[in-house]
Parts: structure tokens; C-alpha cells; sequence
């Protein structure tokens, strides 16, 4: 993936998911980023790190979570 601002983004992901179930990306200029993929792509970005992805409110969160059925198949 070559989107600007996704590389910091996917750095804070993984350090807040070593520590939390779960992250919730709720600001504005974070979820613009994501939302330039299209699902198919959001959902291969979060299975290269191992983890899940639910898109939240309409679009208004975005979750990511450790995945260990992802993990298992890295």
C-alpha cells in the first residue's frame, strides 16, 4: 500500500493492539486515509499486519483487532 499517512497510521495501530483488544480510529484525518481504500484493500492492509477490520457507524469508525486466525496464517 503507497497512501500517504499510512505507514504512522498502521505503526500507531499495531502499538495501541500490543496493548488493547481493540482500536478504534475515530479521527478525522486518520479515517480520511482509510477511506481512500476501497474494502477489498482496507481488508488485505489489516490481514498483512494480522489483524481484523470493521468499518463502524457508516463509515464514522473504523476497527481494527488482533486477529489470531489471521496470525496463524502468516
Amino acid at each position: 500500500m503507497s497512501n500517504e499517512g499510512l505507514t504512522g497510521l498502521s505503526e500507531k495501530i499495531a502499538a495501541t493492539l500490543a496493548n488493547n483488544p481493540q482500536i478504534f480510529i475515530t479521527h478525522p484525518a486518520e479515517l480520511k486515509v482509510l477511506r481512500r481504500m476501497n474494502d477489498g484493500d482496507l481488508r488485505t492492509f489489516a490481514a498483512e499486519h494480522g489483524w481484523g477490520v470493521v468499518r463502524r457507524l457508516g463509515g464514522r469508525q473504523i476497527e481494527f483487532y488482533n486477529d489470531a486466525g489471521t496470525r496463524a496464517a502468516l
